[in-house]
């Protein structure tokens, strides 16, 4: 009895642990993503987004990225250059 308890609580864990995650819901398509597709010489990145069935499309106007079009169901977005920390000297 005590087993099957812990067994419940466990599992119960690690379907929580999951959902928090993100993994499980984006494989699942319940949540959209985006992805890079393409990246110019210049830095700049081409995103793809599609959209999931709780949530629809991803907006990722707030990273600075500028809606391009639509081609066949995905959104395709232009970032700019992913900033990239450098060592300075003192």
């Amino acid at each position: 009895m005590v087993m099957r308890i812990v067994l419940t609580g466990f599992v119960l864990l690690a379907v929580m642990v999951a959902i928090k995650d993100g993994r499980v819901l984006r494989i699942t398509g319940l949540t959209g993503s985006c992805s890079v597709v393409q990246a110019t010489p210049g830095g700049d990145q081409l995103a793809a987004c599609h959209a999931g069935k709780l949530e629809g499309m991803p907006d990722i106007s707030r990273q600075g990225c500028t809606v391009v079009g639509t081609v066949a169901g995905r959104e395709y977005w232009k970032c700019p250059a992913p900033l990239v920390a450098s060592q300075a000297s003192r």
